[in-house]
């Protein structure tokens, strides 16, 4: 076998890199917790002054230090022998407002990696797993990694490209939020929709729990109510607008979902779908973003689907052709891409 050797020592460096990369998820999520990168926005420190402050230990704090300044996560001054984080090493890692907040990523990812022993007897069995049996850090970083996204598009730009959405619930609409987790993006739109009233739904019972306790926090429990259901039976009728975030393609039965959010909105009622970034064909995913989604779809979208009646099994990156295939085949007749970002396509289906 004749080697490349340029060829090979490119791909070892990618590896080395990848490595790295899997071990810094860890680092990330502990920084978080502990509230390390918050701490260090404030200005340089040693770690021994960032221990004092967090209490924590320092030679743990020291190791820790070192791993993120190697990955280019903390800027290191090697004259002061102090670290600090940049303007934007704090914005993405410090400031939950942020919309580039990410160490809500890495928790997702951690917690999905827990459930690979599983998963790769999936891979023999065909079996599923269901989203309610992963571990508890992909509850907790799913809200986190999609949080920021939408609170920076939603209400900005994502309502205002549908068609007469924003004026109903300015002026006070009844809204489905299908598929909700624990409650990010409702929230979000009772805080900006006074008027409305919203309902959030989703079949983990875990989810709904932290979401009520949400809403309670925020002050808006009396306009914003989350019950237990899955997609196909929640209740009400007469909805002027219903979303689904970035779960659609998770879904079991997405038809049978979709059929039941026809048969739940207003004749003259919107249907908007959030749905990673996609293309339709396989060539055009092959990029960083699309090897970010097929590897959760591998771990948690694919599974959660397989887990449910039909098993349909969307993925993560589904694309605008199998969505409308959906959306169309459950009986609505107009279906149109509303705008985009590069992590998530927004679509808007009317009966």
């Amino acid at each position: 076998m004749a080697l490349d050797m340029e060829k090979l020592n490119a791909f070892v460096g990618r590896f080395v890199g990848d490595l790295g990369a899997t071990a810094h998820a860890g680092m990330v999520v502990i920084g978080e917790k502990l509230g390390l990168y918050k701490a260090l926005s404030s200005q340089p420190m040693t770690s021994a002054e960032l221990s004092a402050k967090t209490s924590t230990d320092e030679r743990y704090v020291r190791e820790w230090l070192a791993s993120q300044a190697a990955g280019g996560y903390v800027t290191y001054d090697e004259k002061a022998g102090k670290f600090s984080l940049s303007e934007e090493q704090a914005f993405t890692l410090a400031n939950e407002d942020s919309p580039a907040y990410l160490p809500g990523a890495f928790e997702l990812a951690l917690g999905s990696l827990a459930a690979v022993p599983r998963i790769t007897e999936s891979f023999r069995t065909g079996a599923g797993m269901g989203w309610h049996e992963h571990d508890e850090g992909v509850f907790h970083g799913c809200e986190k990694f999609f949080r920021p996204g939408y609170a920076a598009n939603l209400v900005s730009s994502w309502i205002p490209s549908l068609d007469g959405i924003q004026q109903k619930l300015e002026s006070g609409a009844r809204v489905a939020d299908v598929g909700c987790g624990k409650g990010a993006s409702s929230i979000l739109m009772a805080q900006a929709f006074p008027n409305s009233h919203f309902f959030g739904f989703d079949y983990h019972d875990q989810s709904i729990a932290g979401a009520r306790d949400s809403a309670k926090r925020q002050g808006l429990a009396d306009r914003l109510t989350f019950e237990v259901a899955k997609a196909k039976e929640y209740p009400g009728t007469d909805y002027d607008f219903v979303t689904v975030f970035d779960s659609l393609h998770d879904m079991g039965d997405p038809v049978g979902a979709a059929t039941h959010v026809l048969q739940s909105l207003r004749s003259d009622g919107t249907w908007m779908i959030v749905e990673p970034f996609a293309n339709d064909d396989l060539k055009d995913n092959l990029n960083p973003v699309g090897r970010v989604y097929y590897s959760f779809s591998t771990l948690l979208c694919t599974p959660c689907s397989r887990s449910q009646e039909v098993g349909l099994c969307l993925g993560a990156q589904s694309g605008e052709a199998r969505i409308r295939d959906v959306v169309t085949k459950a009986g609505f007749r107009r279906f149109r891409r509303a705008a985009e970002t590069p992590f998530n396509i927004v679509y808007e289906a009317r009966p």
